[in-house]
């Protein structure tokens, strides 16, 4: 299994703990558990860091490896915090065919961070995804509910700098 561990430190709350200690329990032996259980946590948690998986794990009293096989698989749930401000680049076709990766490129060099990263201030989280729905307007760039499309790598910084 890969290293789990993120630029971030795990900064889960005794309270948040707390009520997911309370999920694992009101599930614990029931077949099927570990999708809601891990549902449950992305929400008190907003993401499923390596400490949250092995609370999971040791409460249902699977494999950390099942947990992380789960969690890995399915693109609803997070390894990794999200920012204040959450990025999403379309990497769809039409997207793609009209420059995106550009688009990309220049969010990541504006930011320092990859895809799938956050910033070490926790501002901004950075993400490709394969459709926004927005084709017509491609590239298209979100920002949490905030569309910006027929960009062009030259408008990121300007852009990004909106919301400093």
């Amino acid at each position: 299994m890969p290293n789990l561990k993120t630029a971030v430190p795990y900064r889960g709350t005794p309270e948040q703990e707390a009520r997911l200690r309370e999920v694992i329990a009101a599930h614990k032996g029931q077949p099927g558990a570990t999708m809601p259980v891990l549902q449950a946590a992305q929400e008190i948690f907003g993401y499923l860091p390596e400490e949250v998986q092995i609370m999971i794990a040791e409460g249902l009293d699977i494999p950390l490896s099942e947990v992380y096989g789960v969690v890995s698989f399915y693109a609803q749930f997070a390894l990794n915090p999200k920012g204040t401000y959450q990025i999403s680049v379309c990497l769809g076709t039409a997207c793609y065919v009209k420059g995106a990766g550009d688009i990309l490129q220049a969010v990541e060099k504006k930011l320092g961070i990859t895809s799938g990263g956050i910033t070490p201030d926790g501002k901004f989280s950075l993400d490709a995804c394969r459709c926004i729905g927005a084709c017509g307007l491609a590239p298209v760039m979100m920002i949490n509910d905030d569309v910006y499309g027929r960009l062009t790598p030259d408008q990121v910084a300007g852009i990004l700098d909106s919301y400093q």
